[in-house]
């Protein structure tokens, strides 16, 4: 089998590999990292829940080919809490507003926030609503999210 080197850095770790040229990030962060807090929901892109956050853009991870993040800079949801065990202020806000229920699109619509508040720290409601289309949720109704990052903004102004 054909593979590719890879450079890239994830979660602030240089990482060198080998991949096979058709393989998705998605499976790279999960089946050869271990990093499994990226979901796969839907395969197609439409749900969000493989977000990630590469070269400070959210990305759908399972639309990513490897091969496509030579030398990029990625987060995922195990690289965004803060020193030690201390949760992000998303993450903590997340909690706090009962925005997180089977949590399966969690670390997605986490990212998804961190991407928008790391762009624009003070979001109106609507800017949220846009920053967080791509993300779906069938469990919260949305408003726990919307009020999660609203306070997150507020922790982290």
């Amino acid at each position: 089998m054909k593979t590719i080197q890879l450079n890239l850095i994830i979660n602030n770790q240089q990482y060198e590999l080998q991949v096979d040229p058709n393989l998705r990030l998605l499976d790279l962060l999960r089946e050869e990292l271990d990093l499994l807090g990226t979901k796969e929901g839907c395969g197609v892109g439409e749900c969000g829940a493989c977000t990630v956050i590469m070269n400070g853009q959210t990305v759908n991870s399972c639309l990513v080919l490897a091969g496509q993040a030579q030398d990029a800079v990625i987060f995922t949801i195990e690289g965004i809490q803060g020193e030690g065990e201390e949760l992000h202020p998303i993450q903590a806000a997340f909690i706090e507003k009962g925005a997180v229920q089977c949590g399966f699109c969690t670390p997605g619509m986490i990212l998804s926030a961190k991407a928008l508040l790391d762009h624009n720290p003070q979001p109106t409601v609507e800017e949220i609503k846009e920053g967080i289309s791509g993300n779906l949720c069938r469990c919260t109704g949305y408003q726990q999210i919307i009020e999660a990052i609203q306070l997150a903004a507020e922790k982290m102004k």
